[in-house]
Order: structure tokens, then sequence, then C-alpha cells
């Protein structure tokens, strides 16, 4: 049962990802299922032509990588750029979202220059972010208009476990699409902001 809804939550995700530039807040509950979902968007998005950007902590980086390794060929290989989580949120020393938002501006250019399609998979690991609520409402809130102008699709996942409720009620009002465990669907609270 668990791998049919797997199934059909990521067909949702993929028909979604096909119509239109999506910003989506992933929440998860296991490791396991987690790593399963970076590996399916990567894989997709590099099926796609896409480039995949990913920020992602380097210990869950290596596993994906070995597991990538054994399913993609080197020329796809060659699509996944990596970004480590705790450099790119803290790049400036700390929390700060104009700079990371200048980060990722400069990562993500010559895409955005050469007009190469990628997506995005951000791990936000909350035990990096030593800032309050409002300071990672503004920079989901910056992500989310850049989703709109770039224009690319993102997947902000966030360990469920970990999201203080005030920080998880925010991300419900930042991010139009939600996927967890067992579905995909828009978030009633979402309020665009640009």
């Amino acid at each position: 049962m668990v791998g049919s809804l797997y199934d059909v939550r990521n067909s949702k995700l993929k028909t979604l990802l096909e119509e239109e530039h999506a910003h989506i807040l992933y929440t998860y509950e296991e490791e396991s299922a987690y790593l399963q979902q970076v590996l399916t968007y990567i894989e997709e998005g590099i099926a796609c032509g896409e480039v995949v950007l990913l920020v992602e902590n380097e210990r869950n980086y290596q596993m994906i990588l070995h597991t990538l390794k054994s399913r993609l060929t080197n020329e796809q290989m060659q699509q996944l750029h990596y970004v480590n989580s705790i450099q790119f949120y803290l790049s400036s020393g700390s929390y700060f979202p104009p700079a990371i938002e200048a980060h990722f501006t400069k990562t993500v250019q010559q895409y955005v220059e050469t007009k190469r399609p990628f997506r995005s998979w951000a791990h936000v690991e909350w035990s990096t972010l030593n800032g309050p609520t409002q300071l990672i409402e503004q920079f989901e809130r910056i992500v989310d208009e850049a989703v709109h102008k770039l224009p690319f699709s993102l997947i902000c996942a966030y360990n469920s476990h970990l999201i203080p409720s005030e920080l998880y009620a925010m991300l419900l009002q930042t991010h139009p699409y939600l996927l967890n465990a067992s579905d995909l669907c828009k978030s009633e609270q979402y309020s665009a902001q640009f």
C-alpha cells in the first residue's frame, strides 16, 4: 500500500512540474523516505533535460551520489550541481536572507543567462538556522518570488519532527504546494506577496 501511495503522489508531483514551475514544501518523517523522494526528483529532472541544483548536507549528498552513480551515466551526472547546505545557508557567517539570495543568484546565473532549464532541491535543517522565524519567512518569500520570475521549480525539504509549530504555520503561508508522505496538494494558507 505504501508503494502505491508513493507512486500516486509522485505522479501528481511529476504532472505539476510538467505543467508549471512550483515552490513546494516537502515535510518528511523518515530519512529513507526523504532519500527516496530526493532521488526521484533528481532523476526526473535530469530525464527532462534540466540541471538539478541540490542544496544538501555532506552526509546525505554522499549517499545520494553513491546511488545516482549506479543509475545515471557520467553525462547525466554532469547535470547535478551540488551546494553544501551549511555553506549555502550560512554563507555570511549567520542565517542572513540577502546573503543567501545573493549566493543563490550567483549559483543559477549561468542557467538563467543561457536559458537552460533547472530545478532545485533545498534541504533546510532547522538546527543549522540560528535565526528567528521572520528571517526564514523573509527568505521563503524571496524564493517564492524567484520561482515565478526566473522560472524554475523548487522543493524545500524540512524534517517534520524538527519544525516548531510557529515555523510550520509560516511555511504553509509561503509555499503554494505541500508534499508529504501521503499526498501533494495546494496549501490553503498560501498567500503570495509579490
